[in-house]
């Protein structure tokens, strides 16, 4: 955990703890939500068949983006989420989304 915090810039352990708790609701609030957009959007297994699924999983990714800054928020941790969530994006090629 030491090198986990130091990597990160971390302090203490309830800040880690804080940021395990906020990935934790992320992901799992992401893949729910997941169900409901593609219900929204008509997506189902019937009408997409083995496709369903990828289908799914790349609605999660900008869900979890969103999700996990707005709850790092929440939980007083936007500074530590907006950097982490830059790192991410600019390490896919996406860092022109921050560029002014």
């Amino acid at each position: 955990m030491k090198k986990l915090k130091e990597r990160w810039g971390i302090e203490s352990n309830i800040q880690l703890t804080i940021i395990f708790i906020v990935f934790a609701i992320t992901g799992s609030t992401s893949a729910w939500l997941s169900r409901y957009a593609c219900d929204w959007l008509g997506l189902t297994k019937t009408n997409l068949g083995l496709v369903y699924t990828p289908v799914r999983l790349i609605l999660i990714f900008p869900i979890y983006q969103i999700l996990l800054v707005l709850i790092g928020l929440l939980f007083g941790q936007f500074k530590f989420f907006w950097t982490f969530e830059k790192k991410m994006l600019r390490s896919m090629g996406l860092g022109f989304l921050f560029k002014a």
